[in-house]
């Protein structure tokens, strides 16, 4: 065992590791140790700090949840866009959980949204490697539904086919998410039908749940669902 896996074990909580594994249902339960994810973010920095995040981030892939949970954080602690992008692009593929995958938004990406942009389109045409293809919907999501918005990305996503739950969900959310940003572009989609009909009925339902929605789009938003079998 590692002394990053020792640290690991030390701050084992059992009670959360079991509450923790039932959220993560698609991976074994022997591979969550159950380490919160404050500890897990403090720890994170101080290995930053002390020069030590290498002895993590080179051992790939990760034995345990929590490593790729560590892993996330420190890539979220980097400074330069430059130096992360190459150490971001040798992770995604090994990220095999929705947690891991939406924890990862490195703190720079505020400020890098054109360079960013080229990574995003290309990550959602990686169809083989569904978490990849979450993370480049959940980036759209959280960095180009406002003043870098085009509606071309959603029309791009929302014509994404896939088989993966998390993959669909992401899709849904993100969505839901535009129509209360970008109302006149995510509502033309919808009346398209472009979405998967589970897409699109997901996507109105989350809408409909909604604070951010007014009553009358979503009585509006009701006619627009698909029947399915």
């Amino acid at each position: 065992m590692t002394d990053l896996q020792e640290w690991l074990f030390a701050h084992q909580d059992l009670k959360y590791r079991d509450f923790n594994a039932a959220l993560i249902p698609n991976i074994e339960k022997d591979t969550v140790i159950g380490v919160r994810t404050p500890e897990l973010k403090a720890f994170a920095k101080e290995l930053m700090k002390e020069k030590r995040a290498e002895e993590l981030t080179a051992a790939l892939p990760h034995q345990y949840f929590e490593e790729n949970q560590l892993h996330a954080f420190i890539l979220n602690e980097y400074k330069d866009f430059e130096t992360l992008m190459p150490e971001l692009e040798r992770f995604l593929p090994m990220i095999d959980n929705w947690a891991t995958c939406d924890q990862l938004r490195p703190k720079l990406f505020k400020k890098h949204t054109d360079e960013l942009l080229p990574y995003a389109k290309s990550w959602l045409a990686r169809s083989e490697e569904p978490y990849v293809v979450r993370y480049g919907i959940g980036v759209f999501l959280s960095y180009y539904l406002d003043d870098a918005f085009d509606a071309q990305y959603l029309q791009q996503i929302a014509g994404i086919r896939s088989e993966e739950y998390y993959v669909n969900i992401m899709i849904a959310w993100y969505l839901a998410t535009a129509l209360a940003k970008q109302y006149e572009a995510a509502i033309a989609v919808l009346e398209s039908r472009k979405p998967a009909p589970w897409v699109q009925n997901k996507t109105i339902q989350k809408a409909i749940e909604s604070r951010r929605i007014p009553d009358e789009t979503k009585a509006y938003l009701r006619t627009l669902k698909e029947r399915t079998r």
